[in-house]
């Protein structure tokens, strides 16, 4: 059952989401000085940062679904281990070989972030899962933009390697306090690797909100990605010419925007996170015409940035609480196919934010990351039923509820009223028909009633009284 989570565990997961984020975008601020040591340059420096990626990517398709086979402490516990191997080995490698595989098994095991989501969301109770999945989540943006700050800092100063010491350290902490401090998370039923593997693939073709949210996903860190990739460029040239330490300020302002849309998870308990994704996406949208202004002064963009972290934390933590809500048993793997979108998504900005600036300057950079985001605002106006659903669904549950107290005190036990196939039932047609609420519920349930020993009186009404209303 679930049970509160402490402002210190919230803390620790967050640190934990932040830490493990951060070992595969610490490399990007120290590029140019660590392929200089390592003797990398031109593309071989973007290998460095596409074997975080590729890791990461891997570990979202084949290490996520445990989450649902194993308990999640235990998982969090050694993904921070091996996370901080990984960022050992990198601060140590000789060559670029050595760092690319040790980023590559740092961004591996970097999901840890997706199987603390899974435990949050499998822990909390219902009125409390939104705001904290928004709490630690927060802590997925303040790793990306805050280890800007800090690579750059210690790279400037203590150099490269230092920058992966000290996340290295902070994994094996981080590893030894949730040991310590988080309750176990034990599965309740053993199901094998391969029939996980296989619904996570099932889900993504056939679930109509993880398809929807994904593609969302997808576009929405797509102009996240083009911003974030591409801000150095501008700002390291003329007429700024800013250092790396000064570029990583920025990312305070990004901060800003996503410690603000912590509330987002509030209003998704509330029942608003459809609306909240709706009109997070428009201001995503808004937030690139200030971008687009680095000149005469700062502040257009610095303001664009505020906004755009807001908007994208928003969006992201609201669909995250809709499909765990969606698939409280299956979390892990619908949350690993979600954040596969990310993880393109992601890729995608980068790629061609900076084929955009090389063309056209940082102007069609930023068209681009409004065109990503006018993508991902048609997607949801496309999909609203489907994203609408588990809302509803809410409401379906508590028919659900009261007609089963009523069949428990009035029809005798739950094993002579066949409750497997009225939950599948209801669920089905919950699923079907979004938009009927308590009426789709009550026609299914009668018809699973009707086929069992007492169904009949109940389907049709009868001596023993009419189907509560």
């Amino acid at each position: 059952m679930p049970s509160t989570i402490t402002r210190g565990q919230r803390f620790v997961l967050a640190a934990v989401c932040a830490v493990a984020v951060s070992t595969i975008y610490a490399i990007q601020p120290v590029l140019e000085s660590a392929g200089g040591e390592l003797g990398l340059a031109g593309p071989e420096l973007g290998r460095l940062v596409a074997a975080g990626q590729l890791g990461y990517f891997a570990g979202l398709v084949l290490l996520v679904p445990l989450g649902d086979i194993l308990d999640r402490r235990t998982l969090i516990v050694g993904h921070l281990i091996l996370t901080g191997t990984g960022a050992a080995i990198t601060s140590l490698a000789p060559g670029g070989v050595a760092a690319g595989a040790g980023l590559a098994l740092a961004g591996l095991f970097a999901v840890v972030v997706q199987i603390t989501v899974a435990y949050v969301a499998a822990t909390s109770p219902p009125g409390e899962r939104g705001r904290n999945i928004g709490t630690v989540t927060s802590g997925v943006v303040l790793g990306i933009l805050g280890v800007r700050l800090l690579a750059g800092v210690l790279g400037d100063s203590l150099g490269w390697r230092s920058v992966y010491a000290v996340l290295a350290v902070l994994c094996l902490a981080l590893a030894l306090l949730a040991r310590l401090t988080l309750h176990p998370d034990v599965r309740p039923a053993r199901a094998r690797y391969r029939d996980v593997l296989a619904t996570a693939g099932r889900l993504v073709a056939t679930d109509r909100l993880l398809l929807g949210r994904g593609l969302i996903a997808f576009f929405l860190f797509a102009s996240f990605g083009t911003l974030w990739s591409g801000l150095a460029l501008p700002l390291g040239a003329a007429p700024w010419h800013f250092g790396t330490t000064v570029i990583g300020l920025f990312g305070l302002a990004g901060l800003i925007g996503a410690v603000a849309a912590a509330r987002a998870g509030s209003w998704a308990d509330a029942g608003h996170a459809h609306a909240v994704t709706g009109w997070s996406l428009a201001l995503l949208a808004v937030s690139w015409t200030l971008t687009a202004w680095t000149s005469p002064g700062l502040w257009p963009l610095i303001a664009g940035v505020v906004l755009l972290d807001f908007a994208v934390q928003a969006v992201h933590v609201s669909n995250q609480h809709l499909l765990t809500a969606a698939h409280p048993e299956r979390s892990s793997s619908v949350i690993g196919a979600y954040m596969a979108f990310y993880s393109l998504g992601s890729a995608l900005g980068a790629t061609t934010t900076t084929a955009a600036y090389a063309a056209a300057g940082w102007r069609a950079s930023c068209l681009l990351g409004a065109a990503y985001a006018v993508a991902a605002l048609a997607v949801w106006a496309l999909t609203r039923r489907t994203s609408a659903f588990p809302r509803r669904a809410a409401s379906g549950d508590a028919s659900v509820r009261h007609f089963g107290e009523v069949l428990r005190s009035d029809r005798g036990t739950p094993a002579q009223q066949q409750p497997i196939q009225v939950v599948v039932a209801v669920t089905a047609a919950a699923q079907r028909s979004p938009r009927r609420g308590h009426a789709a519920v009550r026609r299914a349930a009668r018809r699973a009633l009707g086929r069992g020993p007492c169904g009949p009186c109940w389907s049709r009404g009868g001596s023993a009284g009419q189907w509560p209303r």
